[in-house]
């Protein structure tokens, strides 16, 4: 009997061995009594009433405290097994997350790792190593993941520097270009800008021919030059130039309601003098003639919107000058760049008044309006004359510039029109 109770003692104390969390530690059991509730090592057995227990009792009862023992060390050694297990699932998951293979997995599963027994203290211990051969894991997966998206020998981190390098040095060069191009294009605004006017000016130019039907106008006088905006490229030009003049009568047809004044409908500018002959009507001033640059004022008005016809005369003799409109002298006067001869060679410009020969307009002294009928005489007319030109009985085309389509080029969106025929303008006045 007592061979049996020292083998019963000895197994249950190996079983309670092979999970001791620490070297050379061991169990010191005594009985508990039947009303005990702490789940740990037994307290010392109460004294029995009524005197000492027999050795056999004292045997019996130190056999059935180690089998509790037994009984407890197994549930502690079921709740690790449990612990071990959901720690080696939360680890599979891990893994599938690393590989790409089971992404948002763990959304539906628990937030910790689990409830662990708390009580014993090799527990703690186990569950450190766990967690350590579990940190092992996850770094070898790492390396082994970023090794094989590195996709080439050596160091995968100076190989991805390399390609980050090289992205950048592109991106350098790509910005580098773009600032470039943006110089170019800043640079090369102007001759832009002439090109559009070329190209405004030549497609203009083909709508009115084909508006014309690729032929003339019905005369070679019966159209008119439209400057629809105040700007400083639109313009016509007269191809011939003036010879020595010691007189001249310039009459035109006008139609302009722009305000203030009606602009610049011509100038005559030659090397030394860009105010050779001028017709202007700048701002808020009358209209002005001047000739070699010298001013005289004209009783002129002509911005109201309808045709008018106007004539202007000038002699060298004395400097006269007389300005008619439909017709009817308004003015007369003398004393204008008496004695000055008007030179030869110049540039005739409608629409504009240079500042150099043929150039540097003005925006604010342009014409805008229409014009018709430009027509310049070496001579004073008569005022009968200016009359029948002006009441459509005459026809009589300037002796020096006459009025022809042939002879005159539009430029900047200027364009030629069939103008109306001269009764209908009468009927405008």
């Amino acid at each position: 009997m007592l061979a049996l109770l020292a083998a019963s003692v000895a197994l249950a104390v190996a079983a309670g061995a092979q999970d001791s969390p620490a070297p050379g530690s061991r169990f010191v059991c005594t009985a508990l009594p039947p009303e005990a509730v702490h789940a740990g090592c037994p307290l010392p057995a109460m004294p029995m009433q009524g005197g000492a227990q027999s050795p056999e009792e004292e045997l019996r009862a130190a056999v059935l405290q180690l089998r509790e023992t037994v009984v407890q060390q197994k549930e502690t050694l079921g709740a690790q097994r449990e612990a071990i297990r959901e720690l080696t699932g939360k680890l599979a998951r891990c893994e599938g997350l690393a590989g790409g293979k089971a992404r948002g997995a763990g959304a539906t599963g628990k937030d910790t790792m689990g409830d662990l027994p708390r009580d014993p203290g090799h527990v703690v211990e186990q569950l450190s190593r766990s967690l350590q051969t579990l940190k092992d894991r996850l770094e070898s997966l790492e390396l082994r993941a970023n090794v094989s998206n590195a996709g080439l020998p050596g160091d995968f981190r100076e190989v991805l520097q390399q390609r980050l390098g090289e992205l950048e040095r592109q991106l350098l060069r790509k910005v580098a270009e773009l600032e470039d191009e943006k110089s170019l294009l800043h640079n090369e605004t102007s001759a832009h800008r002439q090109k559009t006017e070329s190209t405004l000016n030549a497609l203009l130019q083909r709508v009115t021919e084909l508006e014309r039907g690729n032929s003339a106008f019905k005369s070679p006088d019966a159209f008119k030059v439209s400057l629809p905006l105040r700007t400083n490229y639109l313009y016509g030009k007269i191809k011939k130039t003036l010879p020595e003049l010691y007189a001249f009568t310039i009459c035109l047809w006008l139609r302009s309601s722009a305000s203030p004044g009606i602009g610049t409908p011509f100038s005559y500018a030659v090397p030394g003098q860009a105010n050779e002959i001028v017709l202007i009507e700048w701002g808020n001033n009358p209209i002005e003639l001047l000739i070699n640059d010298k001013v005289a004022q004209l009783p002129l008005f002509v911005s109201d919107g309808k045709w008018h016809h106007i004539c202007v005369t000038w002699t060298t003799r004395d400097g006269m000058w007389e300005a008619f409109q439909d017709g009817e002298k308004l003015g007369t006067g003398e004393n204008l760049a008496p004695w000055h001869p008007i030179k030869p060679g110049g540039v005739l410009i409608l629409g504009q008044e240079q500042d150099t020969v043929g150039g540097r307009f003005d925006a604010t002294q342009a014409f805008v309006g229409e014009l018709s009928q430009f027509n310049i005489w070496d001579r004073v007319l008569r005022a009968q004359e200016i009359v029948n030109i002006a009441n459509c009985s005459t026809n009589m085309p300037g002796n020096i510039i006459p009025w022809v389509d042939n002879n005159v080029d539009v430029f900047g969106g200027a364009s030629k029109w069939p103008v109306e025929t001269c009764e209908e303008r009468l009927l405008d006045l």
